[in-house]
């Protein structure tokens, strides 16, 4: 076993927590973390940049084609008018193409490592030994996603942001080429009323059942 790389693969909607559990989860196990969002947003942020047509496939694909890994911003792309762009682009079926192996290579390097997106438990890393989807009601993520949003920009409404993941929700999950959805044997947890310590516990004791002794 030690030469078979260990994943775990973290789904769900925006601002369901699963970007904090998975990161605090690679930090406990010693692995890897890849928040798979960013590589749509950074080709959302790219799009943007060049005032180009969000519902191209074929530009965004060659922006896909062309993203360097180890140049991605976190601060820059976390916000949220790129994070619309980055559910625009994830749409199409030639940018989640282009960048599905570049996931898979990061994903099958050792010791393993933890991804986090839509379509990981599903689509990227179905093998994944250990797999959890993390989600809470809209109305749980809109606040948090509000409170992160006013402390750049005071005059953010939480009428705004809960129509965006509104928006984003019904994308994601009715897109046809890799939807949001839950694996089979995807842990279900929701987040609505946890704080960070339960969520982590609660993931952290599934994962550790699913390593091998």
């Amino acid at each position: 076993m030690a030469d078979t790389p260990f994943i775990i693969a973290v789904d769900g909607p925006a601002a369901s927590g699963k970007g904090t559990v998975s990161k605090l989860l690679a930090d406990h196990f010693g692995l890897r973390h890849l928040d798979t969002g960013l590589l749509y947003r950074a080709v959302g942020a790219a799009m943007l940049e060049r005032n180009g047509n969000l519902d191209d496939p074929a530009a965004s694909e060659g922006v896909a084609h062309a993203l360097d890994l180890t140049t991605l911003d976190p601060d820059h792309l976390a916000q949220h008018h790129i994070g619309e762009a980055a559910s625009k682009v994830a749409v199409h079926p030639p940018v989640r193409s282009a960048l599905l192996q570049a996931q898979r290579d990061f994903a099958s390097t050792l010791p393993g490592a933890v991804l986090d997106g839509r379509d990981i438990g599903t689509v990227v890393c179905p093998d994944a030994q250990a797999k959890l989807f993390i989600t809470a009601s809209l109305e749980a993520r809109a606040g948090r996603r509000h409170a992160q949003a006013v402390r750049k920009d005071p005059s953010v409404s939480l009428d705004a942001i809960q129509a965006d993941l509104a928006k984003r929700d019904e994308r994601d999950a009715g897109r046809a080429n890799a939807p949001l959805a839950r694996a089979d044997d995807a842990l279900l947890l929701d987040t609505t009323n946890l704080g960070i310590d339960a969520a982590f516990e609660a993931a952290r004791a599934f994962v550790a059942s699913r390593m091998p002794t």
